[in-house]
């Protein structure tokens, strides 16, 4: 795995967005494929109809946000697996990231969603080691925010879309020892990822 040496090593924070160019343009997706595959599952969401009485999402039922973000990481591999079934495939083992490139592994990308407005976090795990037979925290990362429902939204939009790499360091965990969650810097936000769309 390419993990074992960041790309960004010895390089200074202001010339961190350089690399993550270099490594987008090296990765098999094309980014306005990535962004189309977003939406596309975003909106099926919307699209399907749940039970007998075929329920709609937005109509019907108003999903937590952690629900939403489950089904967007359910969806997403399932259409890069119909689109390119010999190349992509979702997570079947611990060690797999969230979509698996099987030409190289290296290009496989971890997914993180949220309906924070610009934030993405990490769990408690994040931060720490990486334990034998468990999936590398370092290598691409394809980061969603997406607004959640309310009495005045019932239609919630993706808001933002951002594609780049992390190394596992990146991570801060919460302090307390009763913290599950796991943060990235501003500084992190501004040289690790690339910004592929963004609600309007």
């Amino acid at each position: 795995m390419m993990t074992l040496q960041s790309p960004y090593q010895n390089i200074a924070p202001e010339n961190w967005a350089m690399v993550t160019d270099r490594l987008i343009a090296k990765h098999p997706l094309r980014s306005a494929e990535i962004v189309a595959i977003v939406l596309d599952a975003w909106q099926s969401i919307f699209a399907s109809s749940i039970g007998s009485k075929g329920y709609k999402i937005g109509k019907d039922i108003f999903p937590k946000p952690q629900i939403m973000g489950a089904l967007l990481h359910e969806l997403i591999p399932i259409e890069l697996t119909r689109r390119y079934p010999k190349e992509w495939r979702g997570e079947k083992a611990a060690c797999d990231k969230d979509i698996v490139y099987l030409r190289d592994e290296n290009f496989s990308i971890e997914l993180k969603t949220s309906s924070d407005r610009g934030k993405i976090f990490g769990n408690r795990s994040a931060a720490q080691k990486v334990k034998k037979d468990k999936k590398s925290k370092s290598g691409y990362y394809l980061a969603i925010n997406f607004e959640k429902f309310s009495q005045q939204r019932t239609e919630p939009q993706i808001v933002l879309i951002r594609f780049g790499w992390l190394d596992h360091s990146d991570w801060i965990g919460q302090s307390a020892a009763t913290g599950q969650q796991s943060r990235l810097t501003s500084e992190i936000y501004a040289g690790k990822f690339k910004v592929l769309h963004i609600k309007s």
